[in-house]
């Protein structure tokens, strides 16, 4: 794991989804928080989702996976690809350096030749990342952003200056490089950032600042990122319990997500049996505030032997209230939705390097609670929280800074509301806002209360 700290400032999306044009900045201007949040507000269909999935596609390219294909069908219909841009911040104390590091990429929809589905006669698509550029400048200088990588060209990547910093002068090693970059592209992965490129510049690069910015980087996409969206709570509906975590112990750290089957016992690997036990008290800590005197627990059944041969246990998630224990399947949909993402909510309070975007974070959580909860984390925490809702109840809760919303205009999606004074309520503004327009961008799309109804008589005699 690598020293510092990262953060997303800014993130600009082209063509992506019903995203024409948007740009969003994270920093709250109006007042100096530790924590970074973003609550995104507006009317259905306007361009929410679209900001996590972005978030979602920054991971996969950072970790060097795979994009699913179903990526290929968020390009802008009228456009041949999307563009995604992201601004970060990056501290390194040790070393007493800052960095404003951007990463944009462009994604393309490209015919499958390695789908072999031949059980229908439609055409498969899959997701490409191409024309990557990493570029950088140290904090407080004025000059312009220095390119470090820029994979629009036929060879490996420019500048060639910092290419041979980077990787060197051996023809074998730019061959080799020229293939794998071929490689990554027909397997729907990031270049720059695919453990082949990698492999190469940690064995020849002695420039240390490429080296930790570029670490940093994929130290923050593997274990700091996190995206929860909506397939969660579906998950969650079906009785499976996805829980995300990042857990740091006095000698190791692990970070990641699993899923626990709700509606039966199931078998685990000790390592995530001992991970689950190591979390719950520190879960449990805050979840019997949140919901007075509820903890969970974590019920072993015995040892089971995996697929693998090694030894497993089975375990079952369990809630205690007032003495009684019963399993969790049998809590309510918020109490489960809490307990998914209650770890990462801890990090986010402790941790400055943790970026956890929820889509839809008001699902089955009581709105007072929902407000309380953010306005704790927006105050006194120190990491970066994002998140859609409809619940306007944080609106009266966080400080205006931490909101954004979506408008009706595709080529402008996100603003931040104007002439909002100190003492507006921001929730009561909104609304006035919807139905007097006094922003420059229309925030809601009117809708017809007559032609709504009058469609439901329609609809009604179909039966």
């Amino acid at each position: 794991m690598y020293e510092g700290s990262v953060r997303i400032g800014k993130i600009i999306i082209s063509n992506f989804k019903n995203v024409k044009n948007g740009q969003i900045t994270l920093k709250n201007s109006k007042k100096e928080y530790k924590a970074s949040v973003l609550g995104l507000y507006g009317q259905n269909g306007s361009g929410k989702t679209a900001l996590i999935d972005a978030i979602m596609l920054l991971k996969y390219a950072l970790c060097g996976m795979k994009v699913p294909k179903e990526y290929a069908d968020y390009i802008n219909i009228e456009s041949d690809y999307a563009t995604l841009s992201f601004d970060f911040s990056v501290v390194m104390p040790k070393k007493d350096r800052s960095y404003y590091v951007t990463y944009e990429f462009d994604l393309k929809k490209e015919l499958n030749n390695n789908d072999q589905n031949e059980s229908t006669e439609e055409e498969h698509y899959k997701a490409v990342i191409v024309n990557e550029v990493l570029s950088f400048r140290l904090q407080g200088e004025k000059h312009r952003m220095s390119q470090l990588m820029n994979t629009k060209t036929k060879g490996v990547f420019v500048p060639k200056i910092k290419y041979e910093e980077l990787i060197g002068k051996d023809p074998d090693e730019m061959m080799n490089l020229l293939v794998d970059k071929r490689y990554t592209y027909q397997d729907s992965r990031s270049f720059l950032f695919s453990r082949e490129l990698l492999n190469v510049i940690r064995k020849n690069c002695h420039n240390e600042i490429y080296l930790d910015l570029i670490n940093r980087l994929v130290t923050y996409g593997n274990y700091e990122l996190f995206v929860i969206n909506t397939q969660n709570s579906g998950l969650i509906t079906l009785n499976a319990l996805p829980l995300s975590f990042k857990y740091e112990g006095e000698k190791s750290g692990f970070s990641g997500n699993f899923m626990l089957p709700l509606d039966r016992p199931q078998t685990l690997p000790k390592v995530l049996v001992d991970l689950t036990e190591k979390m719950i008290p520190n879960m449990n800590e805050v979840l019997k505030q949140i919901v007075p005197g509820l903890t969970i627990s974590l019920h072993n059944l015995g040892p089971q032997a995996l697929k693998n041969g090694e030894t497993g246990y089975s375990v079952q998630l369990m809630s205690r209230k007032n003495s009684e224990e019963i399993p969790l399947r049998d809590e309510s949909e918020g109490i489960k939705k809490i307990v998914s993402i209650l770890q990462l909510l801890i990090v986010i309070y402790n941790n400055d390097s943790i970026t956890v975007a929820i889509d839809e974070l008001d699902s089955g959580v009581f709105e007072y609670l929902l407000g309380e909860l953010l306005k704790i984390i927006s105050e006194e925490g120190k990491g970066q929280l994002i998140f859609t809702s409809h619940n306007l109840r944080p609106l009266e809760t966080i400080d205006r800074g931490f909101v954004a919303f979506t408008t009706t205009n595709p080529e402008n999606r996100y603003i931040r509301l104007t002439n909002v004074k100190g003492n507006n309520n921001l929730r009561d503004f909104y609304y006035r806002d919807i139905i007097v327009g006094m922003q420059k961008e229309e925030l809601y799309e009117p809708t017809n209360n007559y032609k709504i109804s009058l469609a439901f008589r329609k609809a009604g005699k179909m039966y």
